[in-house]
């Protein structure tokens, strides 16, 4: 029995100890770790860096040491006035060099009347550069709803603007101008071997067509049929109407080509007596 008290003992105290380094590693934070908060102070004093050199270059740029001194209109407008572009660039121009705002600055030039895109850019060390794309009418439209008054350019593009211009009028229902455009297109090309001109095309609602030439003639083509589309009554027409313009002998106000085998003439008189009893 003396010889097992001092062996457990000895095995009590070997285990006690083992545990002593355990408690004393549990008790370590982040304050006993030097690398890392030297790594942590030294993140810290990075990102300090960045910003206050951010902060200096924004506070640089914004001073007044760059200031812009000209705009230069790289393509000559044809119906912008030199006065809107003088007013734009007073007005919409702010800051410097650096600070300006080109975003902001082509925004404001694009919504002059006839300006479809304008294209801003920096020259150094005073300059800023304006391209401008203008709107070219290619007809007048009037909304049929509303009676709006705006133009058609080129591409189908609806804008307003004020013009004189000698192009086709267009109506219909609001958002057809493109579609009216491209019929336009169409008709004249059928037309062409009367040797006149489509001046109005206007479409209703239920998509019949009006057109009027220039010599004052209105065809009424109608709706669109699967036995009888409109190109084809209209074509017809075209290759009968010299013949038959000569034969009634008399000034044809209304060409009337609803009709799936033919078309009806409504002379000039008749037609002012018609609008009388109405």
């Amino acid at each position: 029995m003396a010889d097992l008290r001092p062996r457990n003992a000895l095995r009590h105290g070997g285990l006690g100890g083992g545990r002593a380094p355990g408690r004393a590693r549990e008790k370590e934070g982040l304050w006993d770790k030097p690398a890392t908060l030297n790594l942590i102070s030294e993140v810290l004093m990075l990102f300090a860096a960045v910003a206050l050199g951010y902060a200096l270059v924004v506070w640089f740029l914004s001073r007044p040491l760059f200031p812009l001194r000209e705009v230069v209109v790289l393509t000559p407008p044809a119906q912008v006035t030199t006065a809107q572009l003088e007013y734009v660039a007073r007005t919409a121009i702010r800051g410097n060099f650096f600070s300006v705002d080109l975003e902001q600055v082509r925004g404001v030039f694009e919504k002059l009347p006839w300006v479809r895109r304008a294209e801003v850019r920096r020259r150094w060390p005073d300059v800023l550069e304006l391209r401008l794309e203008e709107h070219q009418a290619a007809a007048y439209w009037t909304v049929s709803e509303s009676g709006e008054s705006q133009l058609v350019n080129r591409y189908g593009e609806v804008f307003i603007a004020a013009s004189n211009a000698d192009i086709p009028a267009f109506s219909g229902p609001q958002g057809s101008a493109a579609y009216i455009q491209a019929r336009h297109r169409e008709f004249e090309r059928v037309l062409e071997p009367l040797g006149r001109r489509l001046v109005s095309l206007a479409m209703s609602a239920r998509q019949a067509w009006q057109l009027r030439l220039d010599d004052g003639l209105v065809i009424v083509l109608g709706r669109d049929h699967e036995k009888a589309p409109t190109d084809q009554r209209l074509a017809r027409f075209v290759h009968a109407w010299p013949n038959a313009r000569d034969s009634v002998g008399v000034q044809v106000a209304v060409a009337d080509l609803r009709y799936p085998s033919g078309f009806a003439l409504t002379p000039v008189g008749d037609l002012k007596a018609t609008k009388g009893k109405q």
